[in-house]
């Protein structure tokens, strides 16, 4: 058993050691992409267009803690054209802090000049120059001043309300008034962390950032393509690290006094991924409320990725949108708006505040914060966890290693349904992760190895299978009918050369004479006269009746039915063929004689049976055979047909493998080599075709032959020279009146068996 277990393991090593060579050798350079060790800009391409359709296919989850004041067209029908005034802006904090009690507000807007539309600075150089001689005016604008000092309105909306402005980053001059920062160099021990870097920056006038809770930077960074993917928690400018718009206004809702978020620095480099070592990265960002310390995940570039659902919008499910207009109009449901985080932005086309995302190629600004937001609440982010790559490295690794081995021995059916399977877990288990425990991880790499395994598999699958069906082709080209040939091609696997036992029917056919006619021609006439003979019989025995050509031996060929194609009616193809190839004998013997050459006679012997048929010989020389008894019987036919005087001699096997046609009884023999006697029959053709003439000769033969076997002479010769009369070219009559003389001068005796032996092959 353990060898039998052994030998099949040779086997299949032999057969599959360059395949899995190479699809081994293939997933082990597909498992060092994740390591960085080479880099395809292809591969990163494809992962992210993967995450892109991961992230369209989470459905929007609404949250209320987050809602968006949205200066749309509505708004702008109502109020007026943007920016409006600050004493607008004024309102709207008043009634968002004081009327709807909201838990914070985010204003991604930012104020870098003052605001002079009230017309108050006119109205003060007037009163300075050419209406100073009007006392009133003065006075009267003494009056007015408060109400007129748009900035003053709103900065005074800002004092002691959790509100965060909004500022942008640039690669300009700095303009405006920064907050203070969250942490600086010193916090950081040292260490260089890399982070979105810029010392320019558009910042709010020195009176609303003073007045202001805070501020944030609302610049969004696209990746390279200019969708929005990341978002920078925090940005550097110049030796300080800032907020973000959304970072900020989470720390105003949660009431982080000053100085309450700080960096988380890695404990060990080995941590880290190459990436993150290279770039300078942190752990993540401490945020201490009342309520205890929140952890916020930092990636490379203390950058989150943001968790986009849904299209976005006011129709986007995620996040409620109010009107600015209701607001300031008191219309907005109070429901809505209490204990929530306001976000103060625009929808609206003109104002240009639509960037490209994932879900959405025309997505609102605003809500990206919004999303960010809602990440820091729940504490859940999608990211890109320390040990990534080496997770990518073991999945690709252990699926290359299964499928290189594994789907060399399948069909391409199974092939199609591992390689499908592996695939759809390999993506299932991806998106499992990603939507269940938010880990971010590139998936395309295994993915591509598969198919590349699977299309490389089939490919060689398909190409061996050819090689084999040319080498069949090849191999058995030369013995039976292209049509054959071209069937075995279709299924290789069905065909071998293997040894094997079968019942098939085997010829041998010789030239009569050759010796005489190879006397009378010349080496070149004899030739030509061979090949002729060769030509003639090699087609009817391959393409008439599809058998299989076995060898020439001088001028006899040998040929078989029934292999390596199985045809149930072996034996009647075989008598057919040689009933044709007496035919082109004759029609061949036509052609000889006009050209002086001798007559050409031909003797066939035919017989069925169990048979060895496969590739035997030497090492030195090999060839597609039969070997048995039932073969050498089949030769011993044959060379008995001239002692008969007939064309055909079939066993009495393939009599009966092939009662469609009508026989003539020609003896009982006992060939050399064998001692059980056999009767031995001629074909005269198919039933429907004999006439009857012939068939009335067979049955007085037949009689004529009983009387023989009983050893009634004198009515036996009687019946036999009636019958040799009528057919003088019948040999076997005179072969059987010869022994009826003899057999009177020399009688069998009382035991005879009717049998002749032959003693001489």
């Amino acid at each position: 058993m353990i060898g039998g277990a052994l030998n099949r393991l040779k086997t299949a090593i032999k057969k599959y050691w360059a395949r899995w060579t190479f699809g081994v050798l293939l997933a082990v350079a597909a498992s060092l992409y994740p390591l960085g060790l080479w880099s395809s800009h292809a591969i990163e391409r494809q992962d992210t267009m993967w995450s892109d359709l991961r992230m369209r296919l989470e459905e929007p989850t609404p949250d209320p803690r987050v809602v968006i004041v949205d200066i749309d067209s509505k708004s702008l029908t109502e109020v007026g054209r943007f920016p409006w005034s600050r004493n607008v802006l004024a309102k709207l904090v008043t009634q968002l802090t004081r009327h709807y009690h909201v838990g914070a507000v985010g204003f991604d807007v930012s104020f870098p000049e003052p605001d002079n539309s009230s017309g108050y600075s006119v109205l003060e150089k007037l009163a300075e120059r050419d209406l100073k001689d009007v006392p009133i005016l003065r006075a009267r604008l003494g009056e007015l001043k408060s109400s007129l000092d748009y900035d003053g309105l709103f900065a005074k909306a800002l004092e002691g309300q959790p509100v965060i402005l909004g500022y942008n980053l640039s690669t300009g001059q700095a303009k405006g008034v920064l907050p203070k920062p969250i942490f600086t160099e010193e916090a950081l021990n040292g260490r260089e962390v890399w982070a979105y870097h810029t010392d320019g920056y558009e910042a709010n006038i020195e009176r609303l950032q003073n007045a202001a809770m805070g501020a944030g930077s609302f610049t969004v960074e696209p990746d390279a393509d200019g969708v929005v993917r990341n978002y920078s928690l925090v940005q550097k400018i110049r030796d300080g690290y800032y907020s973000s718009l959304a970072l900020a206004t989470v720390a105003a809702y949660l009431k982080v006094e000053e100085g309450g978020i700080t960096p988380v620095l890695p404990e060990a480099a080995h941590a880290l991924t190459k990436g993150q070592r290279e770039s300078g990265a942190l752990d993540a960002l401490l945020m201490f409320t009342p309520d205890g310390a929140r952890e916020i995940p930092v990636g490379v570039g203390l950058t989150t990725i943001v968790q986009f659902s849904g299209p976005g919008g006011p129709a986007g499910g995620r996040f409620r949108y109010v009107p600015a207009a209701d607001v300031l109009s008191g219309k907005a449901d109070p429901r809505v708006l209490r204990n929530a985080i306001v976000l103060v932005g625009t929808t609206a086309p003109g104002l240009v505040d639509l960037r490209a995302t994932p879900v959405n190629k025309e997505y609102p600004g605003v809500e990206i914060h919004a999303n960010v937001i809602k990440a820091i609440l729940d504490g859940r982010f999608k990211s890109y966890p320390a040990d990534g790559a080496t997770y990518e490295f073991l999945q690709i690794l252990a699926v290359g290693l299964l499928l290189a081995l594994v789907l060399a021995v399948l069909t391409p059916l199974y092939q199609l349904l591992l390689a499908g399977a592996v695939l759809a877990g390999s993506i299932g288990f991806n998106y499992y992760m990603y939507s269940q425990h938010d880990v971010v991880l590139n998936v395309f790499a295994c993915l591509l190895l598969v198919a590349l395994l699977f299309v490389m598999n089939l490919a060689w699958g398909y190409f061996a299978e050819f090689r084999k069906g040319r080498a069949l082709v090849s191999r058995f080209g030369e013995y039976v009918a292209p049509e054959l040939v071209a069937q075995m091609a279709e299924n290789p696997e069905a065909y071998n050369m293997e040894g094997e036992s079968r019942e098939l029917t085997v010829m041998f056919v010789d030239v009569r004479g050759f010796t005489t006619i190879s006397e009378g021609l010349t080496p070149k006439q004899l030739r030509e006269y061979i090949n002729l003979y060769l030509t003639a019989m090699s087609e009817d025995i391959r393409s008439s009746h599809q058998g299989t050509l076995d060898k020439y031996i001088g001028d006899a060929v040998m040929a078989f039915w029934g292999a390596p194609v199985a045809f149930p009616d072996h034996a009647s193809r075989a008598v057919a063929t040689s009933l044709l190839m007496q035919a082109s004998a004759k029609r061949l013997n036509e052609d000889f004689i006009k050209r002086g050459w001798p007559e050409l006679k031909i003797g066939i012997g035919l017989n069925s049976g169990l048979m060895h048929v496969g590739d035997m010989g030497s090492a030195i020389r090999r060839a597609y055979t039969v070997m048995g008894d039932a073969v050498n019987l089949g030769s011993r036919l044959e060379g008995i047909t001239k002692v008969y005087g007939v064309g055909i001699c079939v066993g009495e096997a393939t009599r009966h493998a092939a009662p469609e046609y009508v026989y003539r009884e020609l003896d009982l023999v006992r060939v050399k080599g064998k001692n059980e006697p056999v009767a031995i029959f001629e074909p005269v053709g198919r039933a429907d075709e004999v006439g009857q003439a012939e068939l009335d000769e067979i049955a007085a033969w037949d009689a004529a032959l009983a009387l023989v076997r009983a050893q009634r002479w004198d009515e036996a010769e009687s019946r036999i020279r009636s019958l040799a009369g009528a057919h003088p070219q019948r040999g076997l009559y005179q072969l059987y009146l010869s022994r009826i003389a003899h057999y009177r001068a020399n009688p069998p005796g009382a035991g005879w068996d009717g049998v002749t032996t032959f003693e001489t092959k």
